[in-house]
């Protein structure tokens, strides 16, 4: 077993767009709990931690996206884990580059484990196996890529064909190929001889820049310039935006592994999806006898194959057949559900005309909790913000609203210019306009929820 430390190098960049309605640019799916109750980000750095070897990990994300990530860290027990933000996506190779140079800093040579934040992997047991494989072989100097045994003749992923014997349980690389057609993807899968490519890799941080460097020098140079001029503070690095933005937009495939003459291949049944759709949800879901997927609050009669996903309120469907719905604050999906790729389609629409719909659904992310908005017009806002135990947030001063807040759910200390109350379920406090005022999540188990009716001041 190598005794290089492994390091987790998580990518978080991407905005999901094929899962809009709930995937949006400020909350993308990998910060949405859409398998279980974690989000998808949790559950990576999780999985991740399990494998033997393994260091805290560095996240690559965008300041969007750094609250939520944050959060989760916490939630992981990982506060010692760094965050590189990058002013602008260029893709997975650029990505890695920054990470490898910042993780070589000082001498340091680690193995860096590769892989994006939001991918489903069922098996984990059998993940640790075939990352323990991993290692072993790129401590050799091998640059190791993790294919999956296809279950059919899938046209949505690419595809690796796999040559001779390296170790038990690696595979050389003998070609990469793009997404097939549907013919080409059933010969693929007829052969016995291809993998569906992961996007998943493992490699000596050291040996990733030189093969990048030997094939893509412009994204090794771009990324070594981009550290060198980058912010730090604490456990954050922020990118030099010009820098990093001169770099080729690449990925690691394109950029590396197809050009490498050491390119391995673990292949791994691990009950893997990269969760590119809501078909793809459908997929891995819990289905009734009907063979629906249905969650929150649905009433379906005479429905099949279907994956209703509700909101805030409750969702009646009948008579359908392989259809998706998913319900949120603000934007609705129906979908066929073999056409769910698609919704990138309608994401494009609606940027292309400047909806707001696409980057938020009207609330946002705190450190400590979430807070939505219900309702306004010209002269008034009404807000809900949950809380996190022990959370904390400042109402904004200085404004001329008068404020009105009420508990609905838990216990709140509420200090308004210097002088603190307890305010409890069911009870209110006024905050006139320009005060000072915070609120704490006076529990360290429940959550606290509270209503902020902002008024004009006239």
């Amino acid at each position: 077993m190598t005794e290089r430390p492994i390091v987790p190098v998580v990518l978080s960049g991407g905005a999901g767009s094929r899962l809009w309605p709930a995937s949006r640019s400020h909350r993308p799916k990998q910060l949405l709990p859409l398998v279980d109750d974690r989000t998808m980000f949790l559950t990576t750095i999780q999985r991740t931690a399990a494998v033997p070897g393994t260091r805290p990990p560095l996240v690559v994300c965008n300041d969007t996206q750094r609250i939520g990530i944050t959060r989760d860290l916490a939630a992981a027990r990982l506060p010692e884990a760094s965050i590189i933000l990058e002013p602008v996506g260029r893709n997975t190779a650029p990505a890695t580059a920054a990470a490898a140079l910042l993780l070589t800093e000082g001498g340091g040579d680690p193995i860096l484990f590769v892989l994006p934040a939001d991918h489903v992997i069922r098996n984990e047991a059998a993940f640790g196996e075939a990352a323990t494989l991993a290692a072993d072989v790129a401590g050799e100097g091998y640059l190791v890529t993790f294919g999956i045994d296809p279950t059919g003749p899938e046209t949505g992923y690419g595809y690796i064909r796999f040559g001779e014997r390296l170790a038990e349980g690696v595979r050389k690389v003998e070609a990469f190929r793009e997404k097939p057609d549907a013919d080409t993807a059933e010969a693929y899968v007829a052969s016995g001889r291809y993998l569906w490519n992961s996007g998943m890799f493992m490699f000596r941080a050291s040996r990733y820049l030189d093969e990048l460097g030997a094939h893509e020098p412009a994204v090794l140079a771009a990324a070594r310039a981009a550290i060198e001029g980058a912010r730090r503070a604490g456990g954050v690095v922020e990118l030099d935006a010009d820098a990093f933005a001169a770099s080729p937009s690449t990925s690691i495939d394109y950029a590396v592994m197809e050009h490498t003459e050491a390119a391995a291949v673990v292949p791994i049944h691990t009950g893997w999806s990269d969760v590119g759709s809501w078909s793809a949800l459908w997929e891995i879901g819990s289905h009734d006898k009907n063979g629906n997927v249905l969650i929150g609050d649905v009433e379906a009669l005479d429905v099949h194959n279907s994956y209703i996903r509700g909101g805030e309120r409750l969702i009646a469907a009948i008579g359908l057949d392989a259809i998706v719905i998913v319900d949120t604050r603000d934007a609705v999906l129906v979908a066929r559900k073999d056409r769910t790729q698609d919704v990138k389609v309608i994401v494009e629409r609606l940027q292309a005309a400047g909806r707001s719909e696409t980057e938020t659904d009207g609330g946002r992310t705190l450190l400590a909790g979430t807070v939505a908005e219900l309702a306004h017009n010209e002269h008034a806002r009404i807000t809900t913000t949950r809380l996190e135990p022990s959370g904390r947030v400042e109402i904004p001063a200085g404004d001329r609203r008068n404020r009105h807040l009420v508990v609905v759910e838990g216990a709140a200390s509420v200090t308004i210019d210097g002088s603190t109350s307890n305010v409890l379920t069911g009870d209110a406090v006024s905050v006139r306009a320009g005060a000072a005022c915070d609120v704490e999540n006076r529990s360290e188990i429940e959550i606290l929820e509270f209503v902020e009716i902002a008024v004009d001041n006239r």
